[in-house]
């Protein structure tokens, strides 16, 4: 057990958290036990243990363990709790609880066995609470994502910039705009945003493409993969689908074609397109009302930095703007295909669609347009990066 407190101790010591996730506040860390899940790469560890340290210090009363620790391959996670319990342990967090076999019972035990005990777990996007129903009445699950542009812009220019909802924008944005512009041209920044500003890891002094490739990799070889359970012959079929898919842009899937050109069938294309999109490799527009195992409407990748490091680069400048509007929205709020001229329908309420420039739009009252190169919005005319300030 000592040997934990020590890891523990070092790691939280040593956690280089620059930008404070607006997540930390939404949780209700009173829960009993609680799952953040989120794609890899995204920072689910650094928040564990910056949590660690914001909220107990060096107190031993919450320690942080990996199930990666060759310990786990002898002993339960259940015994292990009780020795921690025993100890006076108090919060228990799990980085990677995926990697032990039966995890979702072994949690249970632990809750019905130790009340007085709060486990906080990390796990891969592709977790699904309806698929544990041991869990499903007792886990509060959250989802960790990528930086915001507003987490971006602050990272960068020592600003504390706080989010604003999608009605605060629509109704105040000229004067939200106004107010950052005071401190600060978000368009310097955009296009560093869009090319390797969504994963935490551009922090580091590595190539961010690469790093990015191999941690793209590491999302099917492991969250498809692993722990869906598929047979790693099938590995190359996911990795030219998702190509394939990226290569195409942003439009509805030909499932027949791809399965030609894949050597498969329809069905296991739409299923190899569902487990990337819970991956977060890819986002699914439908139109309002429909959902899977239909057709999509339209194929996106889950955010612009993945457009930039698939080879060839191959996109439209529109499905750029398209991608990120999407993935920003993609927190709280149904995106669905959009109808009337516009390119998607939010909430089932608002009509939007995307431009380069001011000169590009064909006013209608009755669609919002997110411009491009925009500071300063008027009326449904809204600056496409402000969007990236709703988390």
């Amino acid at each position: 057990m000592e040997t934990f407190y020590r890891t523990h101790h070092y790691l939280v010591e040593h956690v280089q958290a620059p930008v404070r996730r607006i997540l930390m506040d939404e949780i209700n860390w009173q829960d009993r036990l609680i799952g953040i899940k989120g794609t890899r790469g995204i920072g689910k560890t650094t928040f564990l243990l910056q949590y660690a340290k914001e909220k107990f210090g060096s107190d031993r009363s919450c320690l942080y363990i990996n199930m990666n620790n060759f310990y786990f391959a002898n002993h339960t996670l259940s015994d292990f709790a009780q020795q921690f319990v025993d100890n006076g342990g108090k919060v228990l967090l799990i980085d990677q609880v995926f990697k032990y076999p039966a995890w979702s019972q072994e949690l249970r035990i632990c809750y019905d066995r130790f009340p007085n005990l709060r486990i906080i777990f990390t796990n891969s996007s592709v977790m699904q609470l309806e698929d544990y129903p041991e869990l499903a009445s007792v886990c509060k699950l959250y989802h960790l994502r990528g930086f915001s542009f507003r987490e971006f812009l602050n990272l960068k220019t020592g600003h504390s910039f706080h989010p604003y909802s999608l009605g605060e924008i629509l109704e105040n944005h000229q004067a939200i705009a106004e107010t950052v512009l005071r401190n600060c041209n978000p368009l310097d920044y955009f296009k560093d945003y869009l090319h390797h500003g969504f994963y935490p890891f551009f922090l580091e002094h590595r190539n961010y493409s690469e790093n990015l490739l191999k941690t793209m990799n590491m999302m099917i070889e492991v969250d498809i993969l692993l722990i869906k359970q598929i047979e790693l012959k099938y590995l190359s079929k996911i990795k030219k689908l998702l190509y394939l898919l990226a290569v195409d842009g942003t439009v509805a899937p030909n499932v027949s074609q791809l399965a030609k050109e894949i050597q498969t069938s329809r069905a296991t294309i739409m299923n190899y397109i569902k487990y990337l999109s819970e991956a977060r490799l890819i986002n699914m527009i439908y139109p309002s009302g429909e959902s899977f195992p239909k057709k999509p409407a339209k194929l996106m990748m889950h955010n612009t930095n993945l457009m930039y490091a698939i080879y060839p680069i191959k996109f439209e400048k529109q499905d750029v703007l398209d991608t990120f509007l999407t993935n920003a929205l993609h927190k709280g709020h149904q995106v669905c295909k959009g109808e009337r001229g516009a390119s998607f329908l939010i909430d089932d309420k608002y009509h939007f669609r995307t431009c380069m420039d001011i000169g590009d739009i064909r006013n209608n009252p009755r669609t919002y347009v997110a411009v491009r190169n925009m500071e300063v919005g008027h009326g449904n005319e809204i600056p496409l990066w402000l969007m990236g300030f709703l988390y």
